[in-house]
């Protein structure tokens, strides 16, 4: 019997599904404009996420509660543009769905229709049910975050793991059954303890993807700036560093302007 994973053209929600009953991993990355997205894509990963990092990565600030919902539609329309495999999933902003499942909605809507997005990924549990559902109901498909929600840091107040006592691993457990049943296709697990990690892709049928939470799940994300290493002074445990393009970019950089003071650039053949 053959064993060669199917190819696909074109990624989309149910691609997650089968990949995750054919044991074949989901690749995820993140990228927020059309120059990373296109290379991103290119390079054959299945899943781009715009995600509401960008806060972080591009905008610069300490959390990811402060980005819009019209920056999170400008990046996500420019990932968009660049992308002919991927599934590009969106997160939804901070603000923009907690209030009423009704914003949820008209949030969701903004991002389907003026981006061109695939599906967008909401933060929490059942205190965000009525919101998921309504989404759904509306046919826009919905990737869950649950463990580790960063829309939530003053709450939690660090970084550090999630669920590792019993109560809140079982919460998680919970929601995680919650957000399948209501029609979720996938879910992601962010800094949870692999056994728990093992736990629930093991319940669910729909796939679960990582950040920090173990070689368990059907799937990884990482942020691309992390992987890249552009962002030299995020050094979690769970990282794992492709490139230094902070090292390298900053070599280049100072040898052109080395060049420029020198007159060494433009030489004779650079110029007209």
């Amino acid at each position: 019997m053959s064993t060669a994973k199917k190819q696909y053209k074109r990624i989309t929600v149910k691609s997650l599904v089968e990949m995750k009953q054919q044991g074949e991993k989901i690749s995820m990355l993140t990228a927020y404009d059309y120059s990373m997205a296109k290379i991103v894509d290119a390079a054959g990963i299945d899943v781009i996420l715009v995600g509401d990092s960008a806060s972080n990565t591009m905008a610069g600030h300490e959390t990811t509660l402060p980005i819009t919902l019209d920056q999170m539609i400008y990046h996500a329309s420019s990932v968009i543009r660049a992308v002919n495999r991927a599934l590009v999933v969106v997160d939804l902003p901070f603000g923009s769905y907690q209030s009423d499942p009704r914003e949820a909605l008209r949030s969701a809507i903004r991002i389907m229709k003026e981006s061109g997005a695939h599906a967008v990924k909401l933060e929490g549990g059942v205190e965000i049910k009525d919101s998921v559902k309504r989404i759904l109901k509306a046919g826009i498909p919905v990737m869950g975050h649950l463990g580790l929600t960063p829309q939530s840091i003053y709450k939690f107040g660090t970084y550090t793991v999630r669920a590792r006592e019993e109560k809140e691993a079982q919460k998680l457990l919970e929601d995680a059954r919650m957000l399948e049943k209501i029609g979720c296709f996938a879910v992601v697990l962010e800094k949870i303890p692999a056994a728990l990690t093992a736990a629930v892709s093991e319940k669910l049928s729909i796939p679960t993807i990582g950040i920090g939470a173990g070689v368990r799940a059907d799937g990884q994300v990482l942020v691309i700036h992390d992987l890249l290493g552009m962002t030299h002074e995020f050094n979690p445990r769970f990282l794992r560093r492709y490139m230094n393009l902070y090292e390298d970019m900053s070599t280049a950089i100072g040898q052109y302007v080395a060049d420029v003071k020198s007159r060494d650039f433009p030489n004779e053949q650079e110029q007209y």
